[in-house]
């Protein structure tokens, strides 16, 4: 008898593992056969060489956890706060996006790069009345666990070892503990202690607060939203001020962001031409900021010519041509995972047309103008927009655009000139690209500005190619100057992108220089 016809008489044949019906969540595994027998298991687990007991150094930012917590915990004495990293997130099939983590969460733990999936930050109340923060993470399980050599999302073999507890223990300074203890280490005392979260940042550990909210008969759901979104607002508006670590590491990324933007400008010549050339110069700027930092802080924008008039220009599907202005808006994020935000608007021939300098240069002005107010003392963040729409709202009336006179259109029942620069010319700068969205106005737009606040200054002027408003020589003529500026101890604002050239004599003679070597 054949072995078909062994298989076909056998009565157990049409239930074997491989032929019974399989679930929608193994069909992934159809790609590879995995092994499954105890002698492949022994043998798996055994023969590796002993791990390394050096410990990581311990990190700079780990000096200042203490205080991050201790501000965070601050409105919220005797209360558990809980702070997610979030989990991976799948891309398509078994296929994961690359980790980043939420930045609330970044922030209080420390933890840069694509550390730690699926982690939490407690902040425990302390007998003091302030907070410790404890991480709480999946830690490396033994290359003797089915976890080292089968799962792809986790194991060891596939992506890489996991840390150890002690192992952050020593590089955050933080107190650790193994994430199968968080529902425990929630569950402890609930009713008398007061549980907070930040939501929808993952699903799973948000089930664990509901679940003992409703055991300890604390408000969940619905009912907690309102708790749970002054605990996120408080964790963005504390980002608003940055510690000295901060602030360096924001200096790092605009260094590195400037040697992006280089590799932009030897990029031109090969983007000139090319049926893509804006996507040359998005993969010259994401080729740097994978070298030196994390990645991108968000996608790059490459507008060549009209393109530039589109704000969030991100298909970077155009050509390039020698003629053009093309204005890139682009942030390198180091490892730490903050981020510059730098935009300049460049001539891909090297010089500036007269009218392309006209408008640049009345661009640049509206620039200094901001950074003049941004000097002076009492100044709000609102007032920085207020200086630079002046200078913008001046000269389009010299130029004879405005149907009205630059002081009418400034006025709030005018507003004219907001056709040719509809967005605003400030945003804090951090974590985020956009950093501290979730706080207040009272403590954005309206406040005075304070040491530790970082923040772009970004006019721009945008005549699409289909505006009958304007001169024929100023349509498809897009222009942003985009500098990033820390506000100093003395309460002076120092921009700390002055390296990367924006007159128009700096930005030829930068270009060329670049192009010589």
């Amino acid at each position: 008898m054949t072995s078909d016809e062994n298989a076909a008489a056998s009565p157990t044949a049409a239930t074997s593992a491989e032929e019974a019906p399989q679930s929608m969540a193994d069909r992934s595994n159809n790609r590879s056969r995995r092994p499954s027998s105890e002698a492949f298991r022994e043998f798996m687990g055994s023969n590796w060489a002993p791990r390394s007991s050096d410990l990581p150094d311990r990190s700079p930012v780990a000096d200042h956890l203490a205080a991050r917590a201790a501000k965070a915990g601050e409105p919220f004495p005797g209360e558990r706060l809980v702070v997610p990293a979030g989990g991976l997130k799948t891309r398509n099939n078994d296929t994961d996006y690359r980790f980043r983590a939420h930045s609330a969460f970044a922030h209080l733990s420390g933890l840069g790069g694509e550390k730690e999936p699926d982690a939490v930050i407690v902040l425990e109340p302390t007998s003091s009345g302030s907070h410790e923060a404890i991480l709480y993470f999946k830690p490396r399980s033994s290359r003797s666990s089915e976890e080292f050599y089968a799962d792809s999302r986790y194991g060891e073999f596939w992506v890489g070892a996991r840390p150890s507890l002690a192992e952050v223990e020593a590089e955050t300074g933080l107190r650790c503990a193994d994430i199968s203890s968080l529902r425990d280490a929630l569950a402890k005392d609930a009713g008398q202690v007061h549980l907070r979260i930040v939501p929808q940042v993952d699903a799973s550990v948000e089930a664990v607060v509901t679940e003992v909210r409703q055991q300890a008969g604390l408000p969940f759901g619905g009912d907690a939203r309102a708790e749970d979104e002054t605990l996120e607002e408080h964790l963005s508006e504390i980002r608003l001020n940055k510690d000295p670590y901060e602030l360096s590491e924001l200096r790092h990324a605009v260094e590195v962001t400037k040697v992006g933007f280089e590799d932009i400008i030897a990029s031109l010549p090969r983007a000139t031409g090319h049926p893509r050339g804006e996507r040359v110069i998005e993969g010259a700027f994401g080729a740097v900021a994978r070298e030196v930092g994390n990645g991108l802080g968000y996608d790059t924008i490459a507008a060549a010519g009209n393109h530039a008039n589109t704000l969030h220009w991100m298909d970077n599907d155009g050509e390039v041509h020698a003629g053009d202005l093309v204005l890139i808006d682009a942030g390198i994020e180091v490892d730490s995972l903050y981020t510059a935000d730098i935009t300049r608007t460049l001539p891909v021939n090297g010089h500036f047309s007269e009218p392309q300098a006209k408008v640049y240069q009345a661009v640049l002005d509206a620039a200094e103008a901001a950074l003049a107010r941004a000097n002076q003392s009492n100044t709000r963040f609102r007032d920085v927009h207020d200086a630079a729409m002046t200078v913008i709202a001046d000269r389009l009336e010299k130029w004879g655009v405005l149907p009205v006179s630059a002081a009418e259109s400034l006025s709030p029942s005018g507003q004219q000139h907001r056709r040719w620069m509809p967005h605003g010319t400030s945003h804090h700068l951090g974590l985020d690209v956009h950093d501290c969205a979730q706080a207040r106005r009272e403590m954005y737009q309206d406040a005075l500005l304070e040491p530790g606040m970082t923040f772009t200054i970004e006019p721009g002027l945008y005549f699409r190619a289909d505006d009958l408003s304007v001169p024929d020589e100023l349509r498809g003529i897009g222009v942003r100057i985009e500098d990033d500026v820390q506000v100093n101890e003395d309460g002076s604002v120092t921009r700390i992108s002055e390296d990367i050239p924006r007159t128009i004599a700096d930005v030829e003679a930068w270009i060329a220089a670049v192009c010589s070597h």
